[in-house]
Order: C-alpha cells, then structure tokens, then sequence
C-alpha cells in the first residue's frame, strides 16, 4: 500500500475501541464515531487518519480526513452508544449498493522516528 505525501503506516491497536452517534445524519459512517486509544497512544492522535483507495488501477491511497478521537481516559460524551471494539467492525469490508469501499483507518507518519516510536509503545 502507498499513501500519498506519506512513508509510513500503521494498522490501529486491537485494543482500540470507537463511540459511534446514536442519531447518525451522514451516509459516511465515520463521520459518526468517535475513536478511542489507549492513553499510551496519546502523542499519535493527530497521525490517525482516514485513507481511502485513488480511482484507477493504482494502489495508492490518499488520507480523506483526520479521525476523531480521545484516550480511554476521558469522559464519553453524551449523545454516543458503546465502547465497541474496533475489531471485528474493521475485519469486514464495507459496502455500497454496488461495490465494496476501499478505504481504512491508519496511523500515518512522514518520518520513520514517529513510525518506530509508534511501533515500540503500540507493542507491535
């Protein structure tokens, strides 16, 4: 996989879990949910982000937005139902009426310092 303007990724922790808005109002599901890392991921909230497949026959892929989260430590806002685990909701591909969306949620880093000191605190 190849993320535009970025070297390095990760998959999320599978002890990550997510918030989901109990009165969802737009069709993109992770506009709804909030993320929730583990405190000792607190330094790489901003490198968690949306990525989603480039059209044609490229493997690339481009960040689509910055995903919304906190640490397990903070109060779970009003309005949201859960925590529920991240997987298996991210084990099964998602569809539209005809074709299956090809994007993911990731860790992205430019440098390989952040890449590395992710790797070691997230114990992969």
């Amino acid at each position: 996989m190849i993320i535009r303007g970025y070297n390095f990724f990760c998959d999320m922790t599978p002890d990550m879990q997510y918030l989901r808005n109990h009165d969802a109002v737009d069709s993109f599901i992770e506009r709804n949910m909030i993320f929730i890392l583990p405190d000792r991921l607190r330094r790489f909230r901003k490198n968690l982000y949306h990525v989603r497949r480039n059209a044609g026959p490229s493997h690339e892929y481009s960040p689509l937005f910055r995903v919304r989260s906190q640490l397990r430590s903070d109060p779970i806002p009003a309005g949201y139902d859960g925590p529920f685990d991240v997987f298996p909701f991210y084990a099964n591909a998602t569809m539209t009426r005809t074709r299956h969306k090809d994007y993911y949620v990731l860790f992205i880093f430019r440098d390989k310092m952040s890449w590395t000191r992710f790797r070691q605190i997230a114990g992969e």
